[in-house]
């Protein structure tokens, strides 16, 4: 298991590799290795920086990240659920291992119009194809569930982590 990193001992080669990897990994075969040209170190070296940070939690992934619509999945609807508060992590836990779930998280009701608690994205070819994921979730999600609805996508928004400058 490599070395944790407690977040004040990143020195300034950790901080000059955060800013060059926080928009994305160089398209090349060794994405690493030209990292590493670039900050005077081996691909190696990035590998491990990385690693350490990943476990310290530091930095949370690192992965990639689809434009949904260029591969086809041009009906992205947010699956909004009223669940019982006993059993939220257990069943957002499963709904969340769901293949075709991209991101399943808790989050505060705003009583009285708001009543959801539980949010999970589907994407999908077609709203009838959303539809019928969403009715898989709300077979598993059974009698803990008390009400849902689905918030359909209208426009594509460029999604970002927190940056840090230069």
């Amino acid at each position: 298991m490599p070395e944790a990193v407690a977040r004040s001992d990143l020195d300034a080669l950790d901080r000059r590799l955060i800013v060059a990897t926080q928009a994305g990994l160089p398209r090349v075969s060794r994405p690493y290795d030209a990292i590493g040209e670039a900050l005077g170190i081996a691909g190696e070296d990035v590998i491990a920086r990385l690693r350490r940070m990943l476990d310290a939690g530091v930095i949370r992934r690192i992965g990639a990240v689809p434009n949904h619509y260029a591969i086809g999945y041009t009906a992205n609807g947010m699956s909004v659920w009223d669940v019982a508060d006993e059993r939220i992590d257990e069943l957002g836990a499963r709904v969340g291992a769901l293949d075709f779930v991209t991101h399943c998280y808790r989050r505060p009701r705003r009583l009285p119009d708001w009543p959801y608690n539980l949010f999970a994205m589907v994407h999908s070819r077609s709203r009838e194809e959303v539809a019928v994921r969403v009715a898989e979730i709300a077979v598993l999600l059974g009698d803990a569930c008390r009400g849902h609805d689905i918030l359909y996508s209208t426009a594509i928004l460029k999604k970002t982590g927190l940056r840090i400058a230069g």
